[in-house]
């Protein structure tokens, strides 16, 4: 593991209890960052904060819901002081369907947590940040978002707007030492995986050259990275993480 220096930075991730979250969330702390794990599961998430240990605590937040994130900003803010960096990991897959039998609510339900979320996330924390000088946000996007997963509409809608409110806050707060960039990894073995069906995880694997699906600590280096000072000059940028897939 390559030395990332976080120390005596805060961060909160989003869905930290498990998968990419959880690996971030060791990554950060093991590069000398506190961090807050926001999950809707808060029995998983306080699990989780005690098998990784110190300088972690677990909030039970809904991301989709306002008032939930802001108390939970608020509480980040009374434990830490401030909030330095934001990771919008927390997601959802739905189900493999095409998209003329897809229902409404279930496209909607996957936009709400997958863009809604990350949107009221910026909404709630920025402003803080704004105020401290300083931050850095890393969206969690997917290739998907970029090229379209056939039966996967509502998640590849909402990867494509992710990737899109990731550009627009970039240019925001080019201004300010904020910086905002996404990353769009391939598929991991993670528990996203239960809410797919094997023809669709099958076709995934099949569009990586590498013939392997990335592993969850590949992607938390490459987000310690643009959490750290040194990213200092990247903004608005989609970050691949794909084994060959996107080689554009």
């Amino acid at each position: 593991m390559n030395t990332i220096d976080l120390k005596h930075r805060c961060a909160v991730v989003t869905g930290g209890a498990q998968g990419f979250g959880r690996a971030i969330a060791e990554r950060f702390i093991a590069s000398g960052a506190r961090v807050a794990i926001w999950d809707h599961d808060i029995p998983l998430a306080e699990k989780t904060a005690k098998e990784i240990g110190d300088s972690i605590l677990a909030f039970q937040v809904d991301v989709t819901d306002s008032v939930a994130v802001d108390r939970a900003r608020d509480a980040t803010l009374q434990a830490f002081g401030k909030i330095d960096i934001l990771v919008n990991n927390a997601g959802i897959a739905g189900v493999n369907k095409t998209v003329w039998d897809t229902d409404y609510e279930e496209w909607r339900k996957v936009l709400r947590i997958n863009l809604d979320g990350p949107f009221i996330c910026c909404k709630s924390i920025v402003p803080a940040m704004i105020a401290h000088k300083y931050g850095r946000i890393v969206n969690i996007a997917s290739i998907a978002g970029k090229e379209g997963n056939p039966n996967a509409a509502h998640y590849s809608a909402s990867k494509a707007g992710l990737i899109a409110l990731t550009k627009s806050l970039g240019k925001e707060l080019a201004s300010y030492d904020i910086t905002v960039n996404a990353v769009t990894p391939a598929a991991a073995k993670t528990a996203i995986f239960d809410q797919m069906t094997q023809q669709h995880i099958d076709f995934m694997l099949s569009k990586i050259p590498k013939g392997r699906f990335v592993l969850v600590e590949e992607l938390a280096a490459m987000v310690a990275w643009l959490a750290s000072e040194d990213c200092s000059f990247s903004t608005g940028a989609v970050f691949d993480i794909s084994g060959g897939r996107a080689t554009y």
